[in-house]
């Protein structure tokens, strides 16, 4: 598999005894991937290597991994010290809480990072993103949180949203509001309600975010919403979310090691490469390598 070029969008990084990361150390919270004691350990840029020696990995984008809140920033420094030695990741999304007093400066520290490119901040708290998700309980609803939001396009960075069906909507009539800034959304939505009626509420809320042309998509993380899954149950999510975007508006990441939860590295890249083996040669490696290496400001010139 050594011929499959692939950018990594969406990983993640811990070191439990660098950085405290509350999820991973102290008792265990609800989520929506559930059971997850086998990742609640180190996971370093030499695990990583060695779960994607199998590709001819492009780059790779680390996503905050939930540290504790005030080390964002240290978070940030971790990561550039592991790319100067290991050379993973190449650039790193950083957590930033945008509800928060003095976050302007947060952003400004953040964007002075050559490593990093973006931020993200979930709309709702850990345990409550579900299926019956409702806007007054997210963050869309706080005019704080929304200030912070209105920033980042003043630093130069990209926002990773974490969208539920239920707020799908909400989302992109808040998005309009700011077509300067680039947004992600993550997993395909997070599409959790398998029902007839959930899978509807899906496709009609990913309509509508794809009407917003600062907005692309993750194709990532869906074993977390089917967690038995197979290259054919994936199958359908993956091309639907194709359809919605097209492809030059889809990039593909692991969620690693998250998603390892489900499956191994190459079982899972290979499926998604399979899942679009009927596009053209170029939509393949823009989906697959450069509409993630765009997004995130990435040379991957030889």
């Amino acid at each position: 598999m050594a011929h499959l070029r692939f950018l990594d969008s969406h990983h993640h990084l811990w070191d439990l005894q660098g950085l405290s990361h509350p999820w991973l150390q102290e008792a265990p919270v609800q989520m929506h991937f559930g059971d997850y004691k086998t990742i609640r350990k180190d996971y370093l840029p030499t695990d990583f290597a060695a779960d994607t020696a199998a590709f001819e990995l492009v780059a790779s984008v680390h996503i905050e991994a939930g540290v504790r809140s005030g080390l964002q920033l240290q978070e940030s420094q971790w990561i550039t010290e592991m790319h100067a030695e290991h050379g993973i990741p190449d650039a790193a999304v950083a957590k930033a809480a945008l509800d928060q007093t003095g976050i302007e400066a947060e952003l400004e520290r953040q964007s002075a990072m050559d490593i990093v490119r973006g931020v993200r901040d979930m709309l709702f708290p850990p345990g409550r993103l579900h299926a019956q998700a409702k806007v007054s309980d997210s963050n869309l609803a706080d005019k704080n949180w929304l200030h912070g939001f209105s920033l980042l396009s003043k630093y130069g960075l990209s926002f990773d949203l974490q969208a539920p069906p239920p707020v799908m909507a909400a989302v992109a009539e808040m998005l309009a509001e700011y077509p300067d800034t680039q947004v992600v959304l993550t997993h395909c939505g997070l599409p959790l309600d398998r029902s007839d009626e959930g899978r509807e509420n899906w496709r009609q809320g990913m309509k509508a975010l794809a009407e917003q042309p600062n907005l692309q998509v993750k194709i990532s993380g869906l074993p977390m919403t089917d967690r038995h899954w197979t290259e054919e149950s994936l199958r359908p999510w993956v091309l639907e979310t194709i359809d919605f975007f097209g492809p030059a508006r889809c990039m593909f990441g692991s969620n690693f090691p998250v998603d390892k939860l489900f499956s191994d590295y190459p079982t899972l890249i290979s499926a998604y490469s399979r899942i679009i083996g009927g596009f053209s040669d170029a939509e393949r490696e823009a989906m697959f390598v450069t509409n993630a290496a765009g997004f995130y400001r990435l040379d991957i010139s030889d």
